[in-house]
C-alpha cells in the first residue's frame, strides 16, 4: 500500500503542476451544467412581428392589442405596405407580419369572415410552428370575444356561422417547416469552424512538440511567411468542406439555395478568417496537443448552444443571449441561413457581416503578434 499511495501522491502533484488542465476539469462540468440547464429551452414567446393595420379604427386596434397581449408577440412596429412587411421578415427584425386588409371592420360589421394574412419567417421551424400556434390561438381568443358581444347586443339566441377573424398564414422560405431545411445551414457553418479550429491549433501544435518549429526559425523563413504556409492548406480544406456540405445538403436532402453563391463563399472567406485566428490563438496558449483538444472543446461547447445553432437565442436567459454575441459562428448562422434560405444580399445581412469581419480582424491580429512574440 505505501508504494500505491507513493504512486497517488504523485499524480495528485502532476495534477496540481498542470494548472491549466486542472481548472478545465474543474470549471467544465459547472460550465455545461449552467450551458445546458439554461441555453436548452424551446419555449418561444415574445416575438417580435410587425403589423401592417390598413384600416387604423377600434377593431383593428383591438387586434394588435390582442396580440401584445398575448404575450407571444412583441410588435415591434408598425409598417407602410406590404413590401416593408416582407423585408422587415427577410432581414430578420421580424418573425412574423400581419396584415389587416381595409375591409377587415366592415366584414366584422357584416357577420362575415375578417381575414388577416400571417406572413412567417419559416427558416425556423421551431419559431414558425409557435407561430402557427400563437397566431390562431390569438385569432380565436379574439372571435370568442366577438361572438360574446354579438350575442350580448342581440339579447337573444345564439351567433351561428364562421368565425368572425379569419387567419390565412404564409410561409416563407420553408413552406413544409422541414426540420433539415433549418438544419443543413446552421451543419455547414459548424463543420466549417470545428475543422478550421482543430486543424490550424493541430498544426502548430504538433510542429511545437516534435521540435520542428525551433528547426523552421534558423531557415530564411520569416514568421508571417510560416503562419501562411501553416494556413493556407488548411483553408483550402475548409473550403474543400463546404463544397461537399453544401452539395450533400443540396441534392441529398433537397435544401433549395435561395442565395448568391458567390455571396455566400466571399462571406465564407470572412468567417473562416476569424475561425483561424482562434484556433492560431489557441495554439500560442497550448503547449500540448492534450491541452489544444481540451481548449478547443471549451471554445465548441459555447458555440453550439449559445449561437443559435439548434435552439433560439431569443429563448435564453440575457446573460447568456449577449454572450452568444462575443461568438462569431452567431453571425455566420444568420448570414448562412440568410442566403441559403431567404436568399437575401449584402443589404440585409450587413449588421451580421460587420460584427463578425470585425472579429476577424481582432482575434487574427493579436494571434499572429502573439506568435511573432513566441517565435521571437
Amino acid at each position: 500500500m505505501r508504494r500505491v499511495v507513493a504512486l497517488v501522491r504523485k499524480e495528485f502533484l502532476q495534477i496540481g503542476r498542470d494548472r491549466r488542465t486542472l481548472a478545465m476539469i474543474l470549471v467544465l462540468p459547472a460550465m455545461q451544467l449552467l450551458l445546458f440547464g439554461y441555453a436548452i429551452n424551446t419555449t418561444v414567446d415574445h416575438i417580435p412581428a410587425v403589423v401592417l393595420d390598413q384600416v387604423q379604427d377600434r377593431s383593428s386596434r383591438a387586434f394588435v392589442a390582442a396580440l401584445q397581449n398575448s404575450g407571444y408577440f412583441d410588435v415591434a412596429g408598425q409598417v407602410q405596405d406590404v413590401a416593408q412587411v416582407r423585408q422587415a421578415v427577410d432581414q430578420g427584425t421580424a418573425r412574423a407580419g400581419f396584415i389587416i386588409p381595409p375591409e377587415f371592420s366592415r366584414n366584422l360589421l357584416a357577420g362575415r369572415p375578417a381575414q388577416v394574412q400571417v406572413v412567417i419567417d419559416g427558416s425556423d421551424p421551431n419559431y414558425a410552428q409557435t407561430v402557427l400556434f400563437a397566431a390562431t390561438t390569438v385569432g380565436q381568443a379574439r372571435s370568442a370575444e366577438l361572438l360574446a358581444a354579438r350575442l350580448e347586443r342581440l339579447g337573444r339566441g345564439r351567433p351561428t356561422g364562421e368565425l368572425p377573424i379569419e387567419l390565412r398564414p404564409t410561409v416563407l422560405y420553408n413552406p413544409s417547416i422541414a426540420s433539415a431545411t433549418f438544419m443543413i445551414p446552421g451543419l455547414i457553418g459548424l463543420i466549417l469552424q470545428f475543422q478550421t479550429l482543430i486543424l490550424t491549433t493541430f498544426a502548430l501544435v504538433r510542429e511545437r512538440e516534435r521540435g520542428t518549429l525551433e528547426q523552421l526559425l534558423v531557415t530564411p523563413i520569416k514568421p508571417w511567411e510560416l503562419m501562411a504556409g501553416k494556413l493556407i492548406p488548411y483553408t483550402v480544406l475548409a473550403f474543400a468542406n463546404i463544397t461537399v456540405a453544401l452539395a450533400f445538403g443540396i441534392f441529398w436532402f433537397q435544401v433549395e439555395f435561395a442565395g448568391n453563391l458567390l455571396l455566400f463563399l466571399a462571406l465564407s472567406v470572412v468567417f473562416l478568417f476569424s475561425s483561424l485566428g482562434t484556433g492560431l490563438f489557441v495554439s500560442t496558449v497550448s503547449q500540448t496537443q492534450g491541452q489544444a483538444i481540451q481548449t478547443t472543446l471549451f471554445l465548441l461547447l459555447p458555440s453550439i448552444l449559445l449561437s443559435g445553432f439548434v435552439f433560439p437565442r431569443e429563448a435564453m436567459p440575457l446573460p447568456l443571449h449577449d454572450l452568444g454575441y462575443l461568438i462569431p459562428l452567431t453571425y455566420f448562422l444568420k448570414i448562412l441561413r440568410g442566403i441559403v434560405l431567404k436568399g437575401v444580399g449584402l443589404d440585409a445581412l450587413w449588421g451580421e457581416v460587420w460584427p463578425l469581419a470585425l472579429f476577424g480582424v481582432v482575434v487574427f491580429t493579436l494571434s499572429a503578434l502573439r506568435f511573432r512574440k513566441q517565435l521571437a
